[in-house]
């Protein structure tokens, strides 16, 4: 982790021009705890801003197909770890009611994961480079000044940045 999936992912999901294309978004922090009456659970609560008292899935996802059908959606699952073909199955079924170009973001460590959704190529977001690094490093560590002018800092800082083998989080 820390490579930025996602920040990357807020960024996009925060978007203004994001808001005026879709009709309704949902952000879920699925982690390892994923489950198809969870997350729909989840994704409805969040759409609805109602704490729903269903405890039966079904009853869950005939709900939110009422709410999707014919509306664009925008759905980001965040830090997905499960890898069942079958769970996943079980929970997009209300998904196909929504309108065309309707959209799922999955963010995930696991390659796998992202192969068992089959929609579209991933996207890998990869570590910075050293100099990407130093770069970002000094923006926030040198903020009105030039390293150059703390000459006595640039190897502790260098060392240090190093040590965050290019991942932004770290920094």
């Amino acid at each position: 982790g820390g490579v930025g999936k996602t920040t990357l992912a807020q960024l996009v999901y925060n978007d203004k021009r994001v808001d005026e294309w879709f009709d309704i978004k949902a952000w879920v922090c699925v982690s390892e705890e994923f489950g198809a009456f969870r997350v729909t659970k989840t994704i409805l609560e969040e759409i609805t801003s109602i704490c729903d008292s269903s405890q039966n899935l079904n009853q869950l996802q005939l709900k939110l197909k009422e709410k999707l059908l014919g509306k664009k959606f925008l759905f980001v699952l965040d830090d997905v770890w499960n890898e069942k073909y079958v769970d996943w199955e079980e929970l997009r079924s209300p998904f196909c009611f929504g309108a065309k170009n309707s959209k799922i973001v999955v963010t995930t460590r696991n390659e796998s994961v992202a192969s068992i959704m089959r929609t579209v190529p991933t996207y890998h977001l990869n570590i910075l480079s050293d100099e990407d690094c130093w770069g970002l490093f000094a923006k926030h560590a040198f903020v009105d000044t030039s390293p150059s002018m703390h000459p006595n800092l640039i190897a502790a800082s260098e060392a240090m940045v190093k040590r965050c083998r290019g991942l932004p989080l770290a920094l």
